[in-house]
């Protein structure tokens, strides 16, 4: 497909952490950009402050004359979007050009030099941290994120065309579409068990993804995992490997041994041994793309994080208020070490809003004991994003499997006076559903308990 005869690109499902970035993209290429998506928010707002037209009523009339011109329109689509979605169905009943979303990632990188990042866990913060360290060495890229990046305010770092950095998704194996030069494979731990059936077939889509690798491009695997490539790892015999951690301030500094040297003493402001890993990949990507050692270790030290990811809104000596994405047992075990090595005397309450019901189900036993770590918990009902409920799925089936007895289950209107009321000295707030939006309340909350 030749995207320059394409001037008109509309989005079904347009306020998608991933859709949105394409659409600030094909909008930097002078697109006329427009879409549909079910609510309003920050992200749709900020769409439209670049004049992007975003409506939120499915209905074939909202959409502008100019993008019912087939030959001009391409759509694209997030997987999210149900079946019988009316716009979704009268572009695909009349002609037009209609691609998901990854595949139009595939077309757009498709003629760069293409750097992809794979993973159940740590491909958002990782290509973030790979694009920072990238642009900061002026390398001409446009990266694509799976989040806001606290560096650029965005979900987008434009740069140039030569070179592309995206998040290889497995969901739906959306990752077989792309064709990169380098990839890297941070874990493959089971999920997404409604789309692939059971971990082996998840195994088998990866390795599938690595041999989309073009040849003589690279595969930096973390270590221990069933695939052939660069190895990285923390403190192991890794090909890059950190060594010689120490927390000064808050901050890491440690080593790390590449094949061919040792860098000293670099700094990185992000905690928790999961973002150690995902330093490493992305400064271990940049070191074999070419860039200098001095440049990136510098630039690592500036990276400032990922909003959602373990992202700071209160930090006194009397109360820290933390907010995270984790919604996989191995993701919240991972803050857990993270909040524990930071604040290893602080008692913590852990608010948790379950993500699925499908994922609840697959890994309740797996979430009871990750949660359980915690001093306290609070559970929200579950988030039903694309599902219907299962029967028998529920929160407090799952509340009943945490070997806890300092946990609630609790209504999202009555959550900020039940955080109130605890002595926990860490708040953290957890899920990948719309806890997200509670975050300025509770802030304001407990802002206003301190003073």
């Amino acid at each position: 497909m030749n995207l320059k005869n394409i001037h008109n690109i509309y989005f079904v499902g347009i306020g998608g952490i991933g859709m949105s970035a394409i659409a600030r993209f094909f909008k930097s290429q002078n697109k006329n950009v427009a879409g549909y998506d079910k609510t309003q928010t920050e992200i749709t707002n900020s769409l439209e402050a670049l004049n992007i037209s975003v409506h939120f009523e499915d209905e074939i009339g909202c959409i502008e004359n100019s993008f019912l011109n087939k030959d001009e329109t391409l759509v694209v689509y997030t997987p999210a979007i149900p079946k019988d979605h009316k716009q979704l169905n009268y572009f695909k009943s009349n002609g037009f050009k209609v691609l998901k979303r990854s595949e139009i990632l595939g077309v757009i990188t498709e003629n760069t030099f293409c750097l992809a990042v794979a993973g159940t866990h740590g491909k958002t913060t990782t290509t973030s941290i790979l694009g920072h360290l990238l642009k900061s060495c002026d390398v001409k890229l446009t990266a694509f994120l799976g989040g806001i990046s606290e560096n650029y305010n965005s979900n987008l770092i434009l740069n140039g065309d030569k070179v592309s950095v995206v998040e290889a998704d497995e969901f739906d194996r959306s990752f077989l579409t792309l064709s990169p030069d380098m990839a890297a494979v941070t874990s493959m731990d089971a999920d997404h068990l409604d789309i692939y059936g059971d971990a082996s077939q998840l195994q088998e889509t990866f390795k599938d993804f690595t041999k989309k690798i073009k040849p003589n491009g690279k595969l930096f695997v973390k270590n221990g995992l069933p695939i052939k490539g660069i190895t990285y790892g923390i403190e192991d015999g890794s090909d890059y490997s950190i060594q010689n951690i120490k927390i000064e301030n808050g901050t890491y500094v440690f080593d790390v041994k590449t094949p061919n040297t040792t860098i000293k003493n670099i700094e990185f402001n992000l905690p928790g041994r999961h973002n150690l890993s995902n330093a490493l990949v992305a400064l271990a990507m940049s070191v074999e793309y070419g860039l200098p050692t001095k440049q990136l270790a510098k630039a690592l030290a500036s990276y400032k994080g990922v909003k959602r990811r373990f992202s700071y809104h209160i930090k006194t000596d009397k109360i820290v208020f933390i907010d995270d994405y984790a919604h996989h047992p191995e993701e919240i075990n991972a803050v857990h070490q993270a909040v524990r090595e930071m604040y290893p005397e602080k008692k913590v309450l852990a608010v948790f809003q379950p993500h699925l019901f499908s994922r609840t189900q697959d890994f309740a036993t797996q979430f009871a004991k990750s949660l359980s770590q915690f001093d306290q918990i609070i559970l929200l009902d579950i988030y039903p994003a694309r599902e219907l409920p299962i029967e028998g799925v529920t929160s407090s089936w799952l509340l009943s499997l945490i070997e806890n007895s300092n946990k609630k289950l609790v209504n999202k209107e009555d959550l900020i006076s039940q955080i109130k009321q605890s002595n926990a000295d860490v708040i953290l707030t957890i899920g990948a559903g719309d806890i997200g939006a509670q975050v300025l309340k509770i802030k304001e909350a407990l802002l206003e308990n301190e003073n």
